[in-house]
């Protein structure tokens, strides 16, 4: 850490491939795979950077939102190694640890910007003038993007997660095929409380009907997957374009697991135009991660911000209230 800005030093990411099986996150797996790995995960990372316990500043944790067995798994392990080496304890918003990820490969990304958070459990458009100030522009109202991709998933016959395999999918698809509609596009274009408000049920439900309808699945799952991508990516995109044309920032975060999406990226990047920067962490950042809690933890750290022992998680706050 330097003046607050984070490097990698070492970083250990762990995949729980037991959920694959059932086609989603089983809650209580996941609860019992952290408490097992947790302590291997952090022995690790320190290996890799060469580092010893005594030399941590500060130990940052997510406190949440999230799946609460999990983080209340973290969070008591965090609590437990900082009063054990008398170090602080900082607690860290999920989101906001997501707004940090593109950061630990570009030190130039810094607010204000518009950020897109679009995860499995997230679709949030966040206006952040400044590190610490976020204000929520819009956010789904039913399914996250993530969420509906890995739904759109089950019904084409995929594993668990989905998103790359759709984009692979769509990738060679026809995209004058299948037409899906573009939910609350129209908002967006009237204005409004709505404007900047998702929905992906609708899609979802489209879908569906498309698959019921089809003779052959395995023959449409290209067409399918492209005119299910193509419309998500046109909604995520068209409305975070408006933001930073409304805000008139200069920067534009994509973060979050559906971030990954390359049709995505390029979409938003497209629709912002070249006098706006895209901002996008590498893959395995964008995922969840401890290095991008670890950078937001840096920056609290630098500025004196403290969790106290009473920290607890919590499975739904959001980010700045």
């Amino acid at each position: 850490m330097d003046g607050g800005r984070a490097t990698i030093a070492g970083l250990v990411i762990l995949s729980q491939d037991v959920h694959r099986i059932f086609g989603g996150v089983v809650p209580e797996l996941a609860s019992r795979a952290h408490v097992r790995a947790i302590g291997p995960v952090v022995d690790q990372a320190l290996a890799d950077a060469g580092a010893s316990l005594e030399e941590i500043e500060g130990i940052a944790v997510t406190a949440g939102p999230g799946l609460i067995g999990a983080l209340l798994v973290g969070v008591g392990y965090g609590k437990t190694l900082a009063w054990r080496l008398g170090k602080p304890l900082i607690g860290v918003h999920h989101h906001e640890g997501h707004l940090f990820a593109p950061t630990l490969e570009d030190a130039t990304v810094a607010p204000p910007f518009v950020a897109l958070l679009v995860s499995g459990g997230h679709t949030v458009l966040l206006d952040v003038p400044a590190w610490g100030s976020y204000r929520v522009l819009g956010r789904t109202r039913d399914d996250a993007a993530g969420e509906a991709f890995d739904k759109v998933g089950t019904l084409l016959g995929l594993g668990y997660p989905a998103g790359a395999e759709i984009e692979r999918l769509a990738a060679r698809g026809n995209p004058d095929r299948f037409r899906f509609p573009r939910p609350m596009l129209k908002e967006l274009q009237a204005g409004g409380a709505d404007q900047f408000t998702f929905s992906f049920s609708g899609l979802k439900t489209a879908l569906l009907r498309a698959t019921q309808a089809s003779t052959d699945l395995a023959a449409d799952c290209h067409d399918l997957a492209r005119g299910f991508q193509d419309a998500a990516v046109e909604v995520l995109a068209a409305k975070t374009a408006a933001a930073a044309a409304q805000c008139g920032y200069p920067t534009v975060v994509l973060a979050g697991g559906v971030a990954c999406n390359r049709a995505l990226a390029a979409a938003v990047r497209e629709r912002i135009g070249s006098s706006t920067r895209l901002a996008v962490a590498s893959p395995r950042l964008n995922t969840d991660n401890a290095a991008m809690i670890a950078a937001a933890g840096a920056w609290h750290l630098a500025r004196g911000d403290r969790s106290g022992w009473d920290l607890e998680a919590y499975d739904s706050r959001e980010l700045g209230g």
